[in-house]
């Protein structure tokens, strides 16, 4: 316990020069780009120079570069992200309406990738180098060759379009309808998490594989264990030490996709929040956007190392 308290103190020690650099990389990215704060506020207005000057004199545009980061960094620790040059609110309060369908969008995605990789993954495991094990590999193959996009719209012309199965976008809030969420996320989900399925499906089947032709498997087996239990009790638990670790990329991974996949759909989470700032020029909403998936996918992976070390006892032995 002490050397998970230890590990687990480290990790956290270093997320301070992370967090601190995924803020300044954001914010540089940002001032640097075409996009005029003022501009944007007086869009379509046809402001005089002195009504842009004094915007940017209120609002600290006139600062050094340093000056202006280090109170970005104070109003971030005060939970302000900025004003929407569109909407006058705050940004804070449009990411957090729009992060909880992220959120789900993501875990689910997430939760139907595990299961795939972990059926079709011990499946060619278990029978390797017979027709099982083809079919499982022709079909990652395939799942990670084909992008998110294009599946999406594949799922939406014949399983929404042609056979009315599921609605072609919407979103249907849980608080409501627990069925008709589950019925409007579904294509999201399935479309998000089959690449990222595809993919842990390869690994798992390398780390099974890799396990089942150890000694102590064959001694299980040739002892009378029935091969299920030496796989479900033994295998899978050592097996899935080393794709645990993979998991935490590919849930940077389903954030990054549900970008695309929310604005295909229609899901009013981030993604479809970042495109319309990009589209409408709202600077303060498209770094609010970044930063709170940057430092969420940095709090996932930190959840994924906390995870592995309580499965991986060899790790905790040996710091």
């Amino acid at each position: 316990m002490v050397a998970i308290v230890r590990i687990l103190a480290r990790r956290i020690a270093l997320l301070v020069p992370l967090m601190l650099g995924i803020v300044l990389f954001v914010f540089l990215v940002m001032r640097f780009s075409d996009v005029d704060p003022a501009s944007a506020f007086f869009q379509g207005a046809n402001p005089t120079p002195e009504q842009l000057h004094d915007f940017r004199a209120e609002h600290g545009l006139l600062d050094p570069l340093p000056v202006r980061y280090v109170h970005f960094l104070g109003d971030l620790l005060h939970g302000d992200m900025g004003t929407s040059v569109l909407t006058r609110g705050e940004v804070v309060d449009q990411v957090m309406t729009a992060l909880p369908l992220t959120v789900q969008l993501t875990f689910l995605g997430l939760g139907i990738a595990v299961v795939l990789a972990l059926i079709g993954g011990v499946t060619a495991a278990i029978h390797r180098g017979r027709l099982p094990d083809q079919i499982v590999r022709v079909v990652s193959l395939t799942g990670i060759a084909a992008p998110g996009f294009w599946l999406a719209l594949l799922m939406i012309q014949y399983l929404a379009v042609d056979r009315g199965w599921f609605p072609t976008g919407g979103y249907i809030n849980p608080a409501d309808s627990l069925t008709g969420w589950l019925w409007t996320m579904t294509l999201p989900a399935l479309a998000l998490s089959l690449p990222v399925a595809a993919q842990l499906t390869r690994i798992v089947r390398t780390a099974v594989v890799e396990e089942l032709d150890k000694d102590y498997v064959r001694t299980a087996v040739g002892s009378g264990l029935p091969p299920r239990v030496v796989v479900g009790r033994n295998v899978l638990r050592n097996a899935l030490i080393n794709p645990l670790t993979v998991l935490g990329l590919r849930v940077g991974y389903l954030l990054g996709g549900a970008v695309v996949i929310e604005t295909i759909f229609s899901l009013p989470g981030m993604g479809k929040l970042m495109i319309d700032a990009v589209k409408n020029g709202d600077p303060a909403v498209v770094q609010g956007v970044v930063l709170t998936t940057a430092i969420g996918f940095v709090v996932v992976n930190l959840v994924i190392d906390i995870l592995y070390l309580l499965v991986n006892p060899r790790l905790r032995d040996a710091s």
